[in-house]
Parts: structure tokens; C-alpha cells; sequence
């Protein structure tokens, strides 16, 4: 596998990929790698997560063996009349917020691939995901949930319903061409959206450099320097 170092080495290969993920598919992963998911995997979000780490219940009989696929995401499902359950779009959510669960989840789970809206720092990959072979797909930009929804053949099942809600409850899905999704954390720990800021700060100062005075230096406004993050 060539090595990636800069954003031109990005190449963006088109990768589908079959859940259950087996490792040889994962090792083969690349940064920026374009993702669609075909069979089964299923939402976990807070109550989930507190569920299976926090009071040791663990995943849903079954479950660890039909797929190692975590969406972090807010189904929009409905239950029809006949009781089967209809779903239409997926809204990914922040996987941020299950940072201090993470090494526990792939534990108690057996989750490798985890998609979700992305915001997770490469030292957090390398602490939770790199000890446990995993990877992070995030979605790409806002407004796809109609697009997702479009990819889930079926619900195979629901669990924890009425005790988490439709948003919380942990749903499992036939999905058929899921994506497209990113790699944005590969199995060694590196982000795709890191090594894209380094570069971007590297040229910020080129480009400030060229700008006028900021209009309200008088009134004591920062310089545009001291926005670089």
C-alpha cells in the first residue's frame, strides 16, 4: 500500500465493501477511499452505548455474528399499521460524544467499522480504534439522509423500542450500496480531515500575508493570525 503524506496522494478509489468487514478488506483501506456498504449493520448511539457498556448487557443475542457495523446515526422510522417498520432517511450524528466509550464498545461489541459524522482526532484512533483493528467511515456533508434512506432494503429487527425511542433504539438494517462514506481514520490511527488541516494551516499565512488590514483593527479586533487553529 503507497504510503499518503500530503492530500495529493489522496487517491479516492471506489471500494464496496460486504458487513460482516473482514480484516483483509479493513488492511486494505486506504485515507479518502470512497465506501459503499452492502448487508447487514445497525444504529448505536447514547442508549445504546449505556446499555451495553455502561450496564454490561451487551449486544442483542446473535448480533456480534451477523455484522461488526456501527452507524452512528438518528433513523427516521415509522411503525406501520401491520406493525413492520418503514425507514427513509438516516441523519449521522457527531461520533464525539462516544469517545470515553469507545474502547469498551469495540470490547463488549466486536465492532470494526464505525460510520458516522466525523470529529474525532487522530490521537483518539490510535488510543481506541488501532488496539482493536478498527476503522471510521464518516458521511460527506449534510443533507444525504434522503440518499442513505434510500439504500436500506429492510428492517431485520428493532430492539429496545419502546424503552429508547425510535431515535435511541438499536435497529438493524439490509442495506444495499450504503454511501458514498470516506475513510477518515485508517487502521493505523491517521485522519483523513488532519492531515487536510495541516496542510491548510501550512498556506495560511501565504494567504493572510497578501490580504488588506482588517477594517476594525481600531477597535481592537484580533488579527486574522490568531484565528489559526
Amino acid at each position: 500500500m503507497s504510503a499518503i503524506a500530503r492530500l495529493d496522494d489522496v487517491a479516492m478509489d471506489v471500494v464496496h465493501l460486504t458487513a460482516p468487514v473482514s480484516d483483509a478488506d479493513i488492511a486494505q483501506l486506504k485515507l479518502g477511499d470512497v465506501v459503499y456498504l452492502d448487508g447487514l449493520l445497525y444504529t448505536a448511539r447514547e442508549g445504546v452505548y449505556r446499555k451495553v457498556v455502561d450496564e454490561g448487557r451487551g449486544l442483542p443475542a446473535g448480533l456480534a455474528a451477523m455484522t461488526n457495523v456501527n452507524f452512528h446515526c438518528s433513523p427516521a422510522a415509522a411503525v406501520r399499521a401491520d406493525g413492520s417498520y418503514a425507514m427513509e432517511a438516516v441523519t449521522a450524528t457527531a461520533s464525539f460524544r462516544f469517545g470515553k466509550s469507545m474502547s469498551r464498545w469495540f470490547a463488549a461489541s466486536g465492532a470494526r467499522v464505525i460510520v458516522g459524522k466525523a470529529g474525532l482526532t487522530e490521537l483518539a484512533y490510535r488510543e481506541w480504534f488501532v488496539p482493536h483493528g478498527a476503522i471510521y467511515l464518516t458521511t460527506v456533508g449534510y443533507g444525504l439522509g434522503a440518499t442513505y434512506g434510500r439504500a436500506i432494503k429492510r428492517v431485520v429487527d428493532v430492539h429496545w423500542l419502546a424503552e429508547l425511542g425510535i431515535a435511541q433504539a438499536l435497529w438493524v438494517l439490509e442495506v444495499e450500496r450504503l454511501g458514498p462514506f470516506l475513510v477518515e481514520g485508517d487502521r493505523e490511527g491517521r485522519s483523513l480531515f488532519a492531515l487536510a488541516n495541516r496542510e491548510i494551516n501550512l498556506r495560511l499565512g501565504e494567504i493572510y500575508a497578501g490580504l488588506p488590514r482588517y477594517a476594525q483593527s481600531r477597535i481592537g479586533e484580533t488579527t486574522p493570525e490568531d484565528e489559526i487553529v
